[in-house]
């Protein structure tokens, strides 16, 4: 989990997952989105991939790239744990009123 918040802590690999969030794409579709050495996009599959986020597929020389839905739900779900986001919160009970009993001052 460590890893997954790690990778999530770069604004280009969230813009990696934001990509791939709509179709699996080509390491070279992904690369035409930004302005980055192919290099340094690279580094940043491989940051995504070792925290399970994305599969990579090779099919020749081309890597296909797609998201890895159950490890990025299992780290939405943490997340949302830790901030207590979406959790049912049981109602606050009202306090009854305890029946007056004659002679008591009122309240």
């Amino acid at each position: 989990m460590n890893d997954a918040f790690q990778a999530l802590s770069d604004p280009t690999r969230r813009d990696i997952l934001r990509l791939l969030r709509e179709r699996e794409m080509t390491a070279g579709e992904i690369a035409d989105q930004f302005t980055l050495a192919k290099s340094t996009l690279s580094g940043h599959f491989n940051v995504l991939k070792n925290a399970g986020l994305i599969v990579a597929e090779k099919t020749g020389t081309t890597i296909t790239y797609s998201m890895n839905l159950s490890i990025v739900e299992e780290t939405v779900d943490t997340l949302m744990e830790i901030f207590d986001v979406g959790q049912l919160k049981q109602p606050r009970r009202a306090k009854a009123n305890k029946p007056q009993i004659v002679g008591d001052p009122p309240r």
